[in-house]
């Protein structure tokens, strides 16, 4: 009979060594099903938690072993109900806190109130505000994937890494679009550019961009800091100084830099949820003659009706990974398909509690990534 020392056994399995604990934040069973194959690719059991709403609609969270001198990894997919599911992951991060565990590591493959970055007049950026909470919580350590914008980062004082899904994407392309050597990486909007800027290059593919769209609710104009005064009151700032009116952007007419005729179309971006931009962009691409559109995005949150819209859209396919549930909308829409990306997670996870560099999962990424 075949023997293996305990030692040779982990090396061989990949099996991370003891003090590692695994928990779902979720309470809703749909939202546990990126948990589970995290837990199997690590060769883990998850952690006995319960987490519930209490009648009044309070959040209860009763972990059911102990934590003490553990890494323990908090799992949290977004589900509908956003901000309960917020309150889900902060409370159990401070149960874990207060149950005197090792590290706290969050992994939060979508980060919510990731499009409240910015200041907008007399709003807020709510995700520094949330940053703050998690960290005040007893967060020490967060995985996450594709920020909205990069700086977010920033918003944390903890580790922060920032995962790719780009690399799933990309794999996808090439293994279930057959002649993707005659398509085009597409820019619904110049703010995309650089996004498919990066796909094109990989790929060796051209590229393209939208120009002239609807004005959206992350423009310039809306920005607090290009707000001009209400009342202009010249005398009230000094007497001899006017200050020089912003000139308001003039929506330009839609134009499609390059060439789409005759080409599949890629359109590629970080996020799809209320997807009228993403339907004009395809209806535009059909006018200038391509023939098959697809949409790339890491997260698809696809909001409301989204899934009635696609299916009755020019879109041929829409690809997201499944940092955030959608099994009822694929039910919904057929032409909605789903990446794995459990796998970067899982070996995040591994590599972490190993004290291992994460620079492999970074190979061959920009600054403009």
């Amino acid at each position: 009979m075949f023997c293996v020392a305990p030692s040779e056994l982990e090396t061989i399995m990949n099996v991370p060594k003891g003090g590692l604990v695994l928990f779902s934040a979720n309470s809703n069973s749909s939202c546990m099903e990126l948990s589970k194959k995290i837990a199997e690719r690590l060769g883990v059991e998850m952690g006995k938690v319960q987490v519930y709403q209490e009648p009044n609609r309070e959040t209860r969270v009763q972990i059911q072993e102990s934590v003490r001198g553990k890494d323990v990894f908090i799992i949290q997919t977004i589900s509908k109900d956003v901000n309960t599911t917020v309150m889900e992951l902060l409370i159990m991060v401070y149960a874990c806190k207060t149950s005197c565990a090792k590290s706290i590591i969050g992994v939060i493959p979508y980060f919510p109130y990731s499009k409240q970055c910015k200041m907008r007049k007399r709003g807020s950026i709510v995700s520094k505000l949330l940053a703050s909470m998690m960290c005040k919580a007893g967060l020490t350590h967060l995985i996450t994937m594709d920020l909205h914008q990069k700086e977010i980062q920033g918003f944390f004082n903890i580790p922060v890494d920032n995962l790719r899904a780009s690399p799933f994407l990309l794999q996808y392309i090439q293994e279930e679009i057959p002649d993707y050597r005659n398509a085009v990486i597409v820019a619904k909007s110049p703010a995309s550019a650089k996004r498919a800027q990066s796909f094109a290059e990989r790929l060796r593919l051209g590229i393209a961009v939208i120009h002239g769209e609807a004005q959206d609710a992350e423009s310039d104009l809306v920005d607090g800091r290009h707000s001009p005064p209400t009342v202009k009151n010249i005398a009230a700032i000094h007497p001899s100084l006017e200050i020089p009116m912003l000139i308001p952007k003039e929506k330009p007419p839609i134009t499609v830099v390059g060439d789409v005729g005759g080409r599949i179309a890629i359109i590629v971006d970080d996020i799809i949820d209320d997807v009228d931009s993403f339907l004009a962009a395809a209806e535009t691409l059909k006018e200038r003659g391509a023939y098959k559109i697809f949409v790339m995005a890491t997260h698809g949150l696809l909001s409301s009706d989204a899934p009635r819209l696609i299916e009755e859209s020019a879109i041929d396919e829409v690809v997201v990974t499944n940092t955030i549930p959608h099994e009822i909308q694929k039910l919904q829409c057929p032409k909605i398909k789903t990446v794995d990306i459990s796998m970067i997670l899982s070996e995040a996870i591994r590599r972490i509690h190993n004290g291992e560099s994460m620079s492999y999962l970074f190979r061959n990424i920009g600054l403009d990534d």
